[in-house]
């Protein structure tokens, strides 16, 4: 495993990244900011600056999901365009949109079915975006 992170490149995991990051921003504040606010029952709520947390955690947890992705697209081999989409559509949808579904169907969510209608395609397009910078910058 020690191996395996050291053949990362490391440039491409901040290069990935920066790209959800980047996306998530835009997602979350441009494309969807008043429907996210409203699915989550806030769109009241005057625009506040959000709390470091709120930008921080997304960024590390970003983080984490892109080294786990690029340490498996590494023991698998991945190398070409269609690998990296596949992987990413995999990840995307099977791990990532299902996990956060999962997290949202819960009494505390207002409304979880448009809550993931929302965020889903956001994880879904940020692993195959991920990917395929990962596969570009070997």
């Amino acid at each position: 495993m020690l191996d395996s992170m050291t053949r990362i490149n490391w440039l491409a995991v901040l290069a990935a990244t920066f790209a959800a990051t980047m996306l998530g921003g835009v997602w979350f504040t441009v494309l969807f900011g008043k429907a996210y606010a409203s699915i989550l029952g806030r769109a009241h709520d005057p625009k506040a600056k959000p709390a470091p947390l709120f930008i921080l955690g997304p960024l590390v947890c970003s983080l984490l999901t892109i080294i786990t992705s690029a340490l498996l697209m590494k023991a698998l081999d991945l190398s070409s365009v269609g690998d990296a989409m596949a992987f990413g559509g995999v990840i995307g949808l099977g791990y990532l949109v299902a996990t956060m579904a999962n997290t949202a169907i819960n009494p505390n969510m207002p409304r979880p079915l448009m809550y993931s209608l929302v965020s889903g395609p956001y994880f879904f397009l940020m692993s195959i975006i991920s990917s395929l910078i990962l596969v570009a910058m070997p």
